[in-house]
């Protein structure tokens, strides 16, 4: 689930842009190979992917539109959250599903170095070539060969909170990372905790450094330690890990205190602000949140549930780090066509705009109509990823070998599980984190 290299250009492609970027100007070829009938029945596709919960449920209604369209059955496989590890299992051990969505671009170029994936058809380039900003086609290519198909994307910058917690303690959503700091202070004063933190998925403690280094270190230190062409035992990793002690050192803050927070998933983190019992007035985490509010929790988001964009730090801009689900087609997989086609479905405006009204989604296809998205709280997030323009940054954990960070109980999510559990020698923790990472990237 862990969900995100520069987004570029004018990412009109989050669907914000009017007529400029399609509209809803959804032409035949704009829904790609699939349409035409039934030309797939008594075929059946295997898909893999990590969601669960009231994301499984939303990826299946895509699916059976697909199904609508084409007659193919589809049968859904949840890889959970150690995606690289489970996959690559049933890949060797001849139980390969026919499409995989891929969380994270480290695995991605992994397994394309393996010679797993097919390269995408002529059909599938055509098509994104219509539908998604160039960016998004270079994020899915290895080597100079278009293997995945971006479909799901997230903005990772978006802390959650509820309305009356903040109003109850007298404060403003913040625009700097001290005010949030203060206004978490006043929310715990009030008598609720600030901040639920779901520590027992370590994909989300990633996330919480990466928005810290971003805005504090800058893109091209993201960029560099991204590649590992500075260490992670670096002075603005140390600086970016002290600025989150700050948070993590105060007990108080935390729903349940560090060791509540390292035993509670993300979803229970959700939970425990918008839940029926309240644990705490804020969470951060990406636009997703929105989904299991509105799916698993039954509220409204834009009224029990808003959201502002991450602060800044230390007077950088405000970061925007963005995530995704890329699709590709295995090769070890037994419906090469039925795969090919259903990846081409998801190229379309059509596919996104089901999970879309869904909520809990934003699509790079600039052919959706922007009034597909269930909320405005849901197009309040793909316009901030359009705003930033060039400085957004696709999820660092996302790109980095697996090993080192996206894998549960190894590497930077173990590591930065540790440093919530005693956040008070940042610098022993940028070591560990270097040990994990030069071990990595070697191998």
């Amino acid at each position: 689930m862990k969900r995100t290299l520069v987004a570029a250009t004018a990412l009109c492609g989050l669907a914000l842009a009017t007529t400029a970027c399609g509209g809803d100007t959804k032409t035949a070829s704009d829904s790609g190979p699939a349409a035409g009938g039934q030309k797939l029945k008594g075929q059946t596709v295997t898909v893999a992917a990590v969601w669960t919960g009231v994301e499984q449920e939303n990826f299946q209604k895509v699916l059976d539109g697909f199904t609508a369209k084409t007659g193919a059955k589809v049968a859904y496989v949840s890889t959970g959250d150690n995606f690289a590890t489970v996959l690559g299992s049933k890949i060797e051990g001849g139980d390969s599903p026919d499409v995989a969505m891929v969380p994270q671009p480290g695995v991605l170029k992994e397994f394309a170095g393996k010679g797993w994936l097919q390269p995408l058809s002529p059909d599938v380039k055509g098509t994104a070539e219509k539908n998604y900003a160039k960016i998004w086609q270079t994020f899915g290519t290895v080597d100079g060969t278009y293997y995945g198909l971006y479909f799901k994307t997230s903005d990772k910058s978006t802390v959650w909170y509820s309305p009356q917690a903040l109003e109850t303690a007298g404060v403003q959503p913040p625009k700097t990372f001290a005010e949030m700091l203060d206004a978490a202070r006043a929310v715990s004063d009030s008598g609720l905790p600030a901040f639920a933190v779901g520590g027992a998925d370590g994909w989300t403690l990633t996330d919480w450094f990466e928005n810290v280094y971003l805005s504090q270190a800058g893109p091209e230190n993201y960029d560099k330690l991204t590649r590992h062409e500075i260490p992670w035992s670096d002075p603005t990793v140390v600086k970016a890990l002290t600025t989150l002690s700050q948070l993590f050192g105060e007990d108080d803050l935390l729903a349940g205190g560090r060791k509540g927070a390292l035993a509670t998933s993300f979803p229970d983190s959700v939970a425990h602000v918008f839940g029926k019992s309240p644990k705490a007035g804020l969470v951060y985490e990406g636009d997703f949140v929105g989904g299991v509010i509105s799916g698993d929790l039954g509220g409204k988001v834009g009224e029990d549930a808003k959201f502002f964009p991450f602060p800044s730090v230390d007077g950088g801009p405000a970061p925007v780090v963005g995530g995704g689900e890329a699709a590709v087609a295995l090769k070890s997989g037994k419906n090469a066509k039925a795969a090919m086609e259903l990846i081409a479905y998801l190229a379309t405006p059509e596919a996104a705009g089901i999970w879309a009204k869904a909520g809990g989604f934003l699509s790079p296809n600039t052919k959706l109509d922007p009034a597909s998205y269930a909320d405005d709280t849901l197009r309040t997030a793909a316009k901030s990823l359009v705003d930033a323009g060039d400085t957004v940054r696709f999820d660092m954990s996302d790109q980095t070998p697996p090993a080192f960070g996206g894998t549960p109980g190894k590497g930077e999510w173990k590591i930065l599980q540790d440093f919530l559990r005693d956040p008070s020698d940042p610098k022993a923790t940028a070591a560990k984190l270097e040990a994990a990472a030069a071990k990595a990237y070697k191998g």
